[in-house]
């Protein structure tokens, strides 16, 4: 038995060994990379820094909430299979930890992409309580989001350091480009009197803090709860007050309460985006780009 045992190890170790020699020298590509990540702004800064040497799947689909997901065996399959797992962190994912468990890959790499970030910390009780400490929105920052993009790209370089020149050029491109946007913009705020605009919910405080403004949101920095008749009136206050002429609504926040909000106080609503999910066929310089400029011209008013 041990014979037959050998010999067939043999046997298929070489015709693996042959089917590989004859992709190899039909010029074949070789296998990409796979990485596995949480939503959608993962996946994109993924494919930036993976270019076309590795494969993007992602684990929240379209309309997902990745702090309440719950992942199905389909997305514990594609970590089993995954050599990166790219995740935000920060509470974002609370199932993450339990799923790469689940998948009992031992050889994934699994990278919290807002690892060693200036983080924000929750102020709420209920909201520490129930996400944790700290404000996970690191990706709606331009330099926060170079961070994340560079923790991406090493993850990818220990996963396949035989393409680390690729992965660490493609990394420079997108985080010039992410820089360029900011030192557009970070001009443009500082000529502003006005710093202060009201959202769906409170998601933006890493893009304030970097350029200098405040927000105030009708729900808290996860999307939960509605304000009660007071808030709402303290809002109603805060918005004249400080002459707000436009309210933000995101997909993730409740748009009636905006619009709401935006009756009482004579304002437009606008959409703003928080990169959760897939929206309008954008990419996220091109949502950042929107975001900023609408955000701009609303403090003009």
């Amino acid at each position: 038995m041990k014979k037959i045992s050998v010999l067939a190890l043999c046997f298929v170790f070489v015709l693996t060994f042959s089917v590989s020699s004859v992709r190899a020298l039909a010029g074949e590509p070789a296998a990409k990379l796979k990485v596995s990540v949480s939503f959608e702004a993962m996946k994109e800064f993924a494919e930036a820094v993976g270019g076309d040497l590795a494969e993007v799947s992602v684990i929240v689909p379209a309309g997902g909430e990745p702090h309440d997901f719950e992942p199905k065996a389909r997305d514990i399959m594609a970590l089993a299979s995954a050599k990166v797992f790219v995740a935000n962190g920060l509470g974002m994912e609370p199932w993450a930890e339990e799923a790469i468990r689940a998948a009992g890959n031992a050889g994934l790499i699994a990278v919290e992409a807002s690892s060693g970030a200036d983080v924000i910390k929750n102020t709420d009780l209920d909201e520490i309580d129930e996400h944790g400490e700290y404000d996970p929105h690191v990706w709606l920052s331009l330099n926060g989001a170079a961070a994340e993009v560079k923790n991406i790209a090493d993850a990818f370089i220990e996963a396949d350091p035989s393409n680390r020149e690729y992965y660490e050029k493609n990394r420079d491109e997108y985080t010039e480009r992410l820089t360029s946007l900011y030192r557009e913009y970070s001009e443009k705020f500082r000529s502003v009197s006005r710093k202060n605009f009201v959202t769906g919910h409170a998601a933006f405080a890493y893009l304030c803090r970097e350029f200098g403004l405040e927000q105030n949101s009708v729900e808290d920095a996860f999307a939960e709860g509605e304000p009660s008749a007071r808030q709402l009136a303290e809002l109603v206050e805060y918005c004249r007050k400080n002459g707000v002429t436009t309210i933000f609504s995101e997909e993730a926040a409740s748009p009636e309460i905006s619009r709401t909000l935006a009756g009482e106080v004579g304002a437009d609503v606008v959409p703003i985006y928080t990169i959760e999910g897939p929206e309008n066929g954008m990419t996220y310089l091109e949502r950042m780009t929107e975001n900023l400029s609408r955000i701009y011209e609303s403090l003009g008013k």
